[in-house]
Protein backbone atom coordinates (compact mmCIF):
# COMPACT_ATOMS: atom_id res chain seq x y z
CA UNK A 1 0.00 0.00 0.00
CA UNK A 2 1.38 3.28 -0.84
CA UNK A 3 1.25 6.23 1.44
CA UNK A 4 -0.62 9.33 0.93
CA UNK A 5 0.03 12.80 2.06
CA UNK A 6 -1.35 16.41 1.01
CA UNK A 7 1.03 18.04 -2.26
CA UNK A 8 1.23 21.83 -0.75
CA UNK A 9 2.22 22.37 -4.50
CA UNK A 10 -0.43 20.42 -6.23
CA UNK A 11 -2.50 21.25 -3.25
CA UNK A 12 -4.11 17.53 -3.58
CA UNK A 13 -3.67 14.69 -1.68
CA UNK A 14 -1.15 12.01 -3.69
CA UNK A 15 0.66 9.44 -3.31
CA UNK A 16 4.25 9.69 -2.15
CA UNK A 17 6.93 8.35 -4.29
CA UNK A 18 10.00 6.61 -2.43
CA UNK A 19 7.88 7.23 1.25
CA UNK A 20 10.41 6.24 3.84
CA UNK A 21 9.41 5.54 7.82
CA UNK A 22 11.97 8.65 10.43
CA UNK A 23 11.49 9.73 13.64
CA UNK A 24 11.33 13.44 13.80
CA UNK A 25 13.47 15.72 16.92
CA UNK A 26 10.58 15.31 19.12
CA UNK A 27 10.56 11.39 18.67
CA UNK A 28 6.86 11.34 16.68
CA UNK A 29 6.74 9.02 13.49
CA UNK A 30 6.83 10.52 10.19
CA UNK A 31 6.89 8.91 6.64
CA UNK A 32 8.63 11.22 3.98
CA UNK A 33 8.51 10.79 0.14
CA UNK A 34 8.14 12.73 -2.91
CA UNK A 35 5.03 13.54 -4.65
CA UNK A 36 4.49 11.02 -7.62
CA UNK A 37 2.79 14.00 -9.75
CA UNK A 38 5.47 17.13 -9.62
CA UNK A 39 7.91 15.45 -7.13
CA UNK A 40 8.18 17.64 -4.60
CA UNK A 41 8.91 17.07 -1.35
CA UNK A 42 6.01 15.72 1.21
CA UNK A 43 6.14 14.76 4.81
CA UNK A 44 3.66 13.13 6.78
CA UNK A 45 3.09 13.11 10.16
CA UNK A 46 1.70 9.84 12.13
CA UNK A 47 0.54 9.01 15.50
CA UNK A 48 2.54 7.72 18.51
CA UNK A 49 1.38 4.27 18.09
CA UNK A 50 4.17 2.12 19.62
Amino acid sequence: MAEEGYCVKCKEKREMASATKVTMKNGRNAMKGKCSVCNCGMYKILGNAK
